[in-house]
């Protein structure tokens, strides 16, 4: 089976995960996912495959070889709940590097790495999902790669241990992973964006809920009594440096992201997630939330404004400093298949910087995939068959 055949087999099976759920895996699909998975690589002489019962998925391919290393895969089966609903992949062959008009209307148009794809075949969405390159175009790569390893004429390779996760995109997916069980010396998630991408730095993450308490008063008679909760709430948001926002940062820049706001006069709440993947600015980010906290309930009375903060995950470059080796290995891959590696910090989270700090060093790279999340987002094959060679490339010269 081809990456491409993997790969829009797997978008099909709805494994959208769900942030109110208390489960794990957190949807039901990403558990029929996992299975169908573990069917497979037994089909491709996996050794050691077992589907646990939070829903990852393991399996071993033994060394080819003078081989000793033992390198981990990974990828995550679920995709964002961005643009819910089923997948209908669609694909454009022999992409001609115009706008494209989706189905329902939607046109991707206007990025600047279009023209760069002109002559590949696109797989896009129908425009009424995401497409869930995101990433199971890491899984098929990763599946992919093991049917090539296992072939009667594979060449020499370390020992591949195959991960694959549920509800990465709900900041779950390394919470019960079996570090020791899986028995890598280190790994690569297979989670990045373009082609190239190499990533072992992202940012410092935490959440933060902001709830407001008021008092409502009949508005006739409110003069000096009322205390308007939802107004209170926008003050606290525009109190935050508007220009550490998401649509005003790139690169290093950290933000305040509000993701949420509901409430009336009685009460309300925000919800944010704050990012920076300088720890020092991390943790001013944090102090400027408690310090404007603090100046509204001296406005407004003790107790109007409650604010918790909760870490999410840490920067995984200081536990990848210490062995560079495999980044470095990762980059030799990338120019020995003919593609131009790019070092980027990740303005996000992954999989990879839990584990890291859990004793698993484990930089990010990329699937081939653009506009995650979304309606627009695609991928194409070319990327996809040239990510196979260059995880081949990496497990054959570890």
């Amino acid at each position: 089976m081809t990456v491409k055949e993997r790969f829009l087999n797997y978008v099909q099976v709805n494994t959208t995960s769900d942030e109110t759920s208390p489960t794990c895996p957190s949807t039901p699909g990403q558990m029929t996912l996992a299975h169908q998975l573990a069917d497979e690589m037994r089909q491709l002489g996996v050794s050691d495959v077992r589907v646990c019962e939070h829903g990852y998925v393991y399996g071993r391919i033994p060394a080819k070889g003078d081989h000793p290393a033992k390198v981990g895969l990974i990828a995550h089966m679920d995709t964002s709940d961005g643009v819910k609903g089923d997948v209908h992949p669609v694909v454009i062959e022999n992409y001609d590097g115009e706008a494209i008009t989706l189905k329902n209307g939607v046109v991707i148009d206007g990025f600047d790495f279009l023209p760069s794809l002109k002559g590949q075949d696109l797989i896009v969405t129908s425009g009424d999902s995401v497409l869930g390159a995101d990433d199971k175009a890491g899984v098929a790569e990763i599946m992919t790669l093991a049917e090539k390893l296992l072939a009667p004429d594979a060449p020499e390779h370390c020992t591949v241990l195959i991960g694959f996760t549920p509800d990465e995109e709900i900041g779950r997916g390394a919470d019960l992973f079996d570090v020791p069980g899986f028995g890598a010396d280190y790994a690569y998630t297979v989670d990045g964006g373009a082609l190239g991408e190499l990533e072992y730095e992202n940012f410092n993450a935490a959440s933060c809920v902001i709830e407001v308490k008021g008092v409502n008063i009949h508005p006739g008679s409110a003069k000096n009594q009322m205390k308007n909760a939802a107004l209170i709430a926008t003050e606290f948001a525009s109190l935050l440096p508007a220009w550490q926002t998401p649509a005003h940062t790139e690169g290093y820049e950290g933000f305040f992201h509000l993701c949420a706001m509901e409430g009336d006069e009685e009460a309300a709440k925000l919800v944010y997630i704050i990012r920076d993947h300088d720890a020092q600015k991390f943790d001013e980010k944090k102090e400027t939330i408690r310090q404007t906290t603090n100046y509204l309930n001296s406005k407004h009375g003790e107790g109007t404004v409650i604010a918790t903060i909760i870490d999410s995950y840490r920067n995984m470059k200081e536990m990848i400093e210490p062995h560079m080796h495999i980044v470095d290995k990762a980059r030799c891959a990338f120019e020995a298949c003919g593609v131009t590696p790019i070092t980027v910090p990740i303005r996000g989270g992954t999989d990879g910087a839990r584990l890291s700090y859990e004793g698993l060093p484990c930089p990010n790279l990329s699937t081939g995939g653009y506009n995650f999340h979304g309606r627009k987002e695609l991928i194409t094959v070319q990327a996809m068959e040239k990510m196979v060679d260059v995880l081949q490339n990496l497990v054959e010269n570890a």
